[in-house]
């Protein structure tokens, strides 16, 4: 099919796992089109040779304009790899509304606008792959981390049924489940904890905990289970050219130990596992 557009689109590529993944697949000789909100940030993988853009997944105008360059160019986009997220954490009751809606703005509303606009021209060609960023966060929870945890819940249903809906057209979807991936993740997950409200009310000790267990996770022991931005990479670049892609990749031991416990697991067995780790709120 020499027509068909074997472009990729990538978001959120300023570091991270989209930082890694661009700079992979162009090695692999894919055309690839890094994205970020500040297009400045990406000036490595510009000189890797990858095409720059800017991209806002909360913005619709922002996500349609990268579209329709690369389709302007390209023909289509033939890969959508939807990377662009972020953890907000803290007790549900503590965290503001608003930043609630950020939260599902970006990881959830985002990838599906941005699906959306590039079906039609992978449906035109009949092919393509749509790829996105879980976690292992989408099969478990953690507490403190329920708003992320459901934005990849979310991600997942979303998958699932899209994979049934799209197959026909010849498109493949793709779930991508990181484990502990060392980078400024962390970090950042654990800031978010100060965001939240009433941080001197009923959930204080709590998020102070949450934010402390979190950035032990990517600094302690626990890392050791945890791998490089470039281990996701490496799993996108094979599912990308599997003839008949895995629906879900978990990556790194961490990802493989935790949603086993958790599959294994009853409900009330694995809330008395996470009292070991959590303070309960009283």
């Amino acid at each position: 099919m020499p027509d068909t557009s074997r472009a990729v689109l990538i978001t959120g590529c300023s570091s991270g796992i989209g930082h890694a993944t661009a700079l992979q697949l162009k090695r692999d000789g894919w055309t690839v089109y890094a994205t970020a909100r500040r297009p400045e940030t990406l000036g490595e993988l510009k000189e890797a040779g990858c095409h720059t853009l800017a991209l806002d997944v909360t913005d619709e105008d922002s996500m349609r304009r990268a579209v329709e360059a690369v389709s302007d160019a390209e023909g289509a986009v033939g890969v959508l790899i939807n990377n662009a997220g972020y953890s907000q954490s803290g007790a549900v009751e503590s965290v503001p509304l608003a930043d609630v809606r950020r939260q599902f703005e970006t990881n959830v509303f985002g990838l599906l606008a941005l699906t959306q606009l590039v079906l039609e021209g992978m449906r035109a060609q009949r092919w393509g792959k749509v790829v996105n960023l879980s976690s292992m966060g989408g099969r478990l929870v953690f507490p403190g981390g329920g708003l992320y945890h459901a934005t990849k819940y979310a991600v997942e249903a979303l998958s699932d049924a899209l994979r049934f809906e799209v197959r026909g057209f010849g498109i493949d979807v793709i779930l991508i489940e990181p484990g502990l991936i060392v980078t400024r993740f962390g970090e950042t997950a654990a800031g978010s904890v100060g965001s939240a409200a009433g941080a001197d009310g009923p959930y204080a000790d709590f998020n102070a905990h949450v934010a402390k267990v979190t950035e032990a996770a990517y600094r302690g022991p626990m890392a050791k289970l945890g791998g490089p931005p470039e281990a996701v990479a490496g799993v996108i670049a094979k599912a990308i050219t599997a003839n008949k892609p895995k629906a879900r990749y978990p990556v790194t031991p961490s990802a493989r130990v935790m949603m086993g416990q958790r599959r294994l697991l009853p409900d009330a067995a694995w809330d008395r596992v996470m009292r070991t780790q959590f303070p309960t709120p009283s």
